[in-house]
C-alpha cells in the first residue's frame, strides 16, 4: 500500500492567526490608502445628508461596497421606500459576483472550508479583488484563507476609521473635494487594471469594457459596471479563443 499524501488527508484549512495578521498588514498599501481617502468622502456625505454615523459605519461593515452604500444613503435621504432600496442595493452588489468567482480559487486552501470561504467572499470588492490577485499567489496555499480574511478585515477596518474621520472632519473639507474623493477608488481600479494587464486577452477585456461603458450607462439597478465588465470580458475571452484556434 502506498503511503498517503499529507495534503490529501488534510482535514481542511483552519484559521491561522499568523497569516491573518500578515493579511491585515497587507491592507496598508497604496490601494488601501486610496480606499481610505474614498471613505473619507463617504463620511462627509453621511454628515451632509444627516445620516447617523453608527448606521454609516455599519453599512461599511455589512454592505462593503461603496456604490451600494451611496445608493442606500442617498435613497434614505430622499425618502425612497425601503423595499425598493433593498432591491437596488442587492442589484448593485450583483456586479461583485464575477469578482468573487474569479478570486475564490486563490482564497481557498488545499481543501474547502465553507465558513472560511464565506467570510473571505464577503470582503471581495474592487480593492480586495485587485490586491488579492497581486498578493495571494505569494502566500502558501494553506495560509491563503486566513490571509484573505485578514486582508479584507484590514481594508474594512481602515475604511470604517476613514468613514468616521470624514464624518467628523467634514466641516474642514470643501463640498466638491468630499465628492471628488468618492471617485478615487474607480480611478485607482482602472490604473491597477492597466498595470496588472499581462496577456492580450487582458488588454482586450479592458478595451471592450471601456467601449461598452457609455452604452450601458445608467442601467437600472446600478448594473452598468457589471454589464460592461462581464460583456467586455466575455468578448475578449471568445476572441482570444478564436485567435488561439487559428494559430493552432
Amino acid at each position: 500500500m502506498q503511503p498517503s499524501d499529507p495534503a490529501a488527508t488534510e482535514a481542511g484549512p483552519t484559521f491561522r492567526a499568523s497569516y491573518f495578521l500578515r493579511g491585515v498588514a497587507g491592507a496598508f498599501s497604496v490601494p488601501g490608502v486610496v480606499l481610505m481617502a474614498t471613505f473619507v468622502g463617504f463620511g462627509g456625505l453621511l454628515h451632509d445628508v444627516g445620516f447617523p454615523i453608527g448606521a454609516g459605519l455599519l453599512s461599511t461593515l455589512l454592505i462593503w461596497a461603496l456604490p451600494a452604500q451611496v445608493i442606500l444613503v442617498g435613497g434614505i435621504a430622499s425618502g425612497a421606500a425601503l423595499p425598493a432600496l433593498a432591491v437596488a442595493v442587492c442589484l448593485s452588489g450583483v456586479r461583485l459576483m464575477p469578482m468573487v468567482v474569479a478570486l475564490m480559487p486563490l482564497m481557498r486552501g488545499r481543501r474547502p472550508n465553507l465558513w472560511l470561504e464565506l467570510i473571505a467572499a464577503h470582503f471581495v470588492a474592487v480593492t480586495m479583488w485587485v490586491e488579492g490577485f497581486r498578493l495571494l499567489p505569494k502566500v502558501a496555499v494553506e495560509g491563503r484563507p486566513s490571509y484573505a480574511i485578514g486582508l479584507g478585515a484590514g481594508l474594512a477596518s481602515v475604511s470604517m476609521i476613514a468613514t468616521g474621520a470624514g464624518f467628523y472632519l467634514t466641516s474642514l473639507l470643501p463640498g466638491p473635494l468630499a465628492v471628488a474623493l468618492l471617485l478615487l477608488t474607480p480611478i485607482s481600479f482602472t490604473i491597477l487594471l492597466v498595470r496588472n494587464a499581462r496577456e492580450r486577452v487582458d488588454w482586450l477585456a479592458i478595451g471592450f469594457g471601456a467601449a461598452l461603458s457609455p452604452l450601458v450607462a445608467n442601467t437600472p439597478g446600478g448594473l452598468d459596471l457589471f454589464w460592461s465588465g462581464v460583456g467586455g470580458g466575455t468578448l475578449a475571452f471568445f476572441i482570444a479563443r478564436i485567435w488561439k484556434a487559428d494559430r493552432a
